[in-house]
């Protein structure tokens, strides 16, 4: 069962440390697989004379792989719990230690199984221990540790038990002769019993150092998922406040937005009639209306690569292109707005039917934080922005929906816009042309 941040709803640390650690096992036991197969192929191709050793090896491979198998099956179900690794390990460890005390060199030698460990045997364990590392668990590295030593000292210990006579460094001394050296090292009661404890005590230490190395890593990536989800956090609750883009370009920025000069398309929308509506159904309606409208069209916009970055009473300012660029920002202003009033005529509002105005215009905008007495505030400002804001106005007048000015038009094509004509607009010495949305199937920006 997967745990969430309660607030961005997101996986905890705790989840994704486990879905981790899953993950790594997986590909830990591929590894195993791989390495099984080589050094299994490898003993068996340097035994292809002894059917029977060819057998045995190729019965053991089969056991462990099957055995992979099993604990990939198991990881990540129901059935899986947190020792279960552990009891893979112990048993990768145990059935390698007992091979070791058991099996003989070569069937038709007669020697001490103590033999076997002056051959390269023991790095096998330390093929289980970076299959430990996979998972990222210090504790499950440091398991691995543990149960090698034991594994392989239990071996040594199994292997020497009937031995009546062993030789060891003591017998040869601190300076011996090569006669001496020869006659105890190359003896088959030679046991080396200190050998083993110190390959057990590196084992031991690379083990250690490995889980301090999870551990430290461990410990930075919480840190990284914590500012993450921290940064997550902020951006979720300030982007209530102001648009996400916004929130997300202020947390880079440290909380500030150096004030850009840059061609924006504007969208203003309003509501018609929005005096008469309120008198008819009252502050709580109208604010029911808003909530509901405001979430629909913020939709529309975010969905087109546009940004908020204002609700003025009844009203919506919308940029593209400010703060985060998008060279269609022309065409994906006049989508969101005819989105949002094909969506008007299409629906109602908390129970009441709508109506909306658009003025669309694209020109140079200058954006920014502004503010004082500690608090900011993001915005535009600019020719454009006015200008959008009465096209909206002119709406009433012209019998429209939606006015887009040629400084609009112009970067499609006028691809889906008709032409009203010229048209004085208060504020511009000028008159200038306006469209409005055909509505032909065809009138795609």
């Amino acid at each position: 069962m997967k745990m969430y941040d309660a607030i961005a709803g997101q996986p905890d640390q705790v989840t994704i440390f486990s879905e981790a650690e899953q993950t790594g096992l997986r590909l830990a036991i591929k590894g195993r697989l791989i390495a099984l197969v080589l050094m299994g192929g490898w003993l068996i191709a340097t035994r292809s004379g002894n059917l029977e050793l060819t057998l045995q090896y190729s019965g053991a491979v089969a056991f462990f792989a099957i055995l992979g198998v099993l604990h990939s099956r198991i990881i990540g179900t129901p059935r899986d719990r947190y020792w279960i690794k552990y009891l893979f390990i112990a048993l990768d460890i145990g059935i390698l230690s007992v091979l070791i005390a058991t099996r003989p060199i070569y069937e038709n030698v007669d020697l001490p199984q103590a033999v076997i460990f002056r051959t390269p045997i023991f790095p096998f364990y330390f093929v289980i221990l970076g299959i430990a590392a996979f998972s990222f668990s210090p504790g499950l590295v440091l398991w691995a540790g543990i149960c090698g030593v034991v594994g392989w000292l239990g071996a040594f210990g199994y292997a020497i038990r009937d031995m009546t006579r062993t030789f060891d460094w003591g017998d040869i001394g601190s300076n011996p002769d090569t006669e001496t050296f020869k006659t105890y090292f190359f003896s088959p009661d030679f046991i080396g019993a200190w050998s083993r404890i110190q390959e057990s005590v590196i084992f031991l230490i690379v083990a250690i150092l490995i889980a301090l190395v999870m551990w430290r890593a461990r410990v930075t990536v919480h840190r990284q998922i914590a500012a993450e989800q921290d940064r997550r956090t902020i951006s979720d609750i300030f982007g209530q406040y102001v648009p996400p883009a916004v929130a997300e370009v202020l947390i880079s920025e440290r909380g500030a937005l150096a004030p850009v000069e840059r061609e924006a398309t504007v969208l203003f929308a309003d509501l018609a009639d929005f005096t008469k509506l309120t008198e008819k159904i009252g502050p709580k309606g109208i604010v029911e209306v808003l909530n509901t409208y405001f979430d629909a069209v913020s939709q529309i916009i975010t969905r087109h690569n546009g940004v908020i970055t204002q609700f003025q009473g009844d009203a919506v300012l919308a940029t593209f292109n400010v703060p985060v660029e998008d060279s269609d920002h022309a065409g994906c202003a006049l989508r969101a707005g005819r989105d949002i009033c094909d969506l008007v005529a299409q629906r109602d509002f908390a129970g009441i039917q709508i109506r909306t105005r658009v003025g669309i215009c694209t020109g140079m905008v200058i954006a920014g934080s502004v503010g004082g007495g500690g608090r900011q505030n993001y915005t535009v400002h600019g020719d454009t922005v006015n200008l959008a804001a009465r096209l909206e106005g002119m709406n009433k007048e012209l019998g429209t929906d939606i006015l887009v000015a040629a400084t609009t038009a112009d970067r499609i094509a006028h691809h889906g816009l008709k032409q009203i004509g010229q048209v004085d607009v208060r504020g511009l010495s000028a008159p200038i042309d306006l469209f409005t949305f055909a509505r032909t199937p065809d009138a795609q920006p």
